[in-house]
């Protein structure tokens, strides 16, 4: 406290809020009480953002990379970086960009791909700013690969052709009379027999 004054050394967040000042002043009538209301906002710089970006995706598929700060204030806006280069809010505004498959949200901080291809293939990182600072997080590399339709088509013909083959030889061992009917209902007889009767 000085005079009527309050200074607050080494501000927190935690000092913001509404600060009411009260005078009273004697007069002939008694005590005059005046009051005055201040609110104090503490601007914060973002610290690092929170960043959510897929090392490895199939192409075609909907990715959503997050970016996410808590403390600025006010809230930061986000930007997205790839390779280096700042991403536009509209990608059809962007002579840098191939894919045009993509929407930024600058308020929440995701940027979604509606089908990502193989030209998003890229180093991305995000960037959390306000009118107090910015800072950004470390940047990530994102590999979009094509989906292995020939390894799919030759895993489902090795399973075709396991089955085939165990089918196979159940017909065969049946054939033999490995599954005979009568050696079934003897081993049933045998198993529901006493043991003083064997």
């Amino acid at each position: 406290m000085m005079d009527f004054s309050i200074r607050i050394k080494n501000v927190t967040r935690n000092d913001a809020g509404k600060y009411r000042c009260e005078v009273s002043t004697p007069t002939n009538e008694g005590q005059r009480l005046e009051e005055n209301t201040v609110t104090l906002e503490v601007l914060v710089a973002p610290g690092v953002p929170t960043c959510n970006i897929p090392s490895s995706v199939l192409s075609g598929t909907v990715v959503e990379l997050r970016c996410q700060d808590k403390e600025g204030n006010p809230a930061p806006t986000y930007t997205w970086f790839k390779d280096g280069t700042r991403l536009l809010g509209n990608p059809r505004l962007d002579a840098h960009v191939t894919n045009s498959s993509y929407t930024m949200n600058t308020k929440s901080g995701t940027l979604q791909f509606n089908t990502v291809s193989k030209l998003d293939s890229g180093e991305y990182y995000c960037e959390a700013r306000n009118s107090v600072g910015s800072r950004r997080c470390r940047g990530k590399k994102m590999q979009v690969d094509d989906l292995n339709v020939s390894g799919i088509i030759a895993a489902v013909v090795v399973v075709a052709l396991v089955i085939s083959i165990c089918g196979l030889g159940v017909c065969y061992a049946q054939r033999k009379g490995y599954f005979s009917i009568e050696d079934i209902e003897d081993d049933l007889q045998v198993g529901h027999e006493a043991p003083w009767q064997i």
